[in-house]
């Protein structure tokens, strides 16, 4: 009975060892799994820690595009300010010009209002002549017409001489007065086409300028678009880099949980190696006692 007893036991025994080695191999596939399971997130962790390091790289290399992006911003915005300053330099001159031809221009029409004047009274003064010359002519006639009348004839003749030279040295100062203003006039017109002249060039200049101001105002626009869309990207970058942090956080809590469970499965497995030696030893003294 003891034997058979003993028997069943070493059977149980038998059963129980089948059973705890099933399991150990179970737990050493389960192990083997576990182990290639970390190492692939060990690649996987060094393959991010690579694409990390690369996303942190071209994050330089956007901050350095970013920078010089805004140096140039700068750049071209004290240009627009210089420009600015320059059309309103060039519309201020150019209001003193349109100002100074238009004084021009008034100043041509009084003169040509005086000369019209002047033209008129020479032609009364011609007209006072051709009357007094024939008035003149009417009194040589009535002196040989009339000797009475001599005296009283050649005073009203020396009269009307004086009269005739006094008209005739006016009307000579007047011609001089009229050349003179012609010759004022001509020049006055050459300078009113001269300051034409530049007003025009002033209007080229200030259409380039304002040509060139838009250009710089469209290039403003594209570099402002540009830095948006470099900023969105590294927001992007960044959040890539913030979503493969967490997982990299994510991988390194489920890499020390595997190392717990590693380490219970170790201690497991030193236990039921101590207790398969006990069983050994059991098993062997009861193989003795059997014999």
């Amino acid at each position: 009975s003891t034997i058979q007893k003993r028997g069943q036991e070493l059977q149980l025994l038998i059963a129980e060892l089948k059973d705890r080695d099933k399991e150990l191999n179970d737990m050493v596939a389960v192990h083997q799994r576990q182990l290639l399971a970390w190492g692939d997130d060990r690649q996987k962790i060094q393959t991010l820690a690579e694409q990390c390091n690369l996303l942190n790289n071209e994050l330089n290399k956007r901050n350095k595009i970013i920078k010089s992006l805004t140096k140039k911003l700068k750049f071209v915005e004290s240009q627009q300010n210089d420009s600015k300053t320059t059309f309103e330099n060039t519309q201020q001159k150019f209001k003193e010009l349109s100002q100074k031809v238009t004084d021009v221009t008034v100043h041509c029409q009084a003169l040509e209002e005086k000369n019209q004047s002047l033209h008129y009274s020479v032609l009364e003064l011609s007209a006072k002549t051709g009357q007094l010359q024939a008035r003149e002519q009417e009194l040589l006639t009535m002196l040989k017409l009339k000797d009475e009348t001599i005296l009283e004839t050649t005073d009203h003749i020396t009269e009307f001489t004086s009269k005739f030279k006094k008209l005739g040295s006016a009307l000579h100062a007047a011609k001089t007065e009229e050349f003179s203003l012609n010759k004022e006039k001509q020049d006055l017109k050459l300078r009113l086409k001269e300051l034409i002249l530049e007003t025009n060039k002033l209007k080229d200049d200030l259409c380039e300028k304002t040509k060139e101001n838009n250009k710089q105002q469209e290039e403003i626009l594209h570099l402002k678009r540009e830095n948006g869309h470099l900023r969105n990207e590294l927001a992007l970058t960044v959040e890539k880099a913030k979503r493969k942090d967490q997982l990299l956080q994510f991988a390194k809590s489920e890499q020390a949980r595997t190392d717990t469970e590693l380490s219970s499965l170790r201690q497991i497995y030193v236990k039921q190696q101590r207790d398969l030696h006990f069983l050994h030893v059991n098993l062997e003294s009861s193989q003795e006692l059997r014999q």
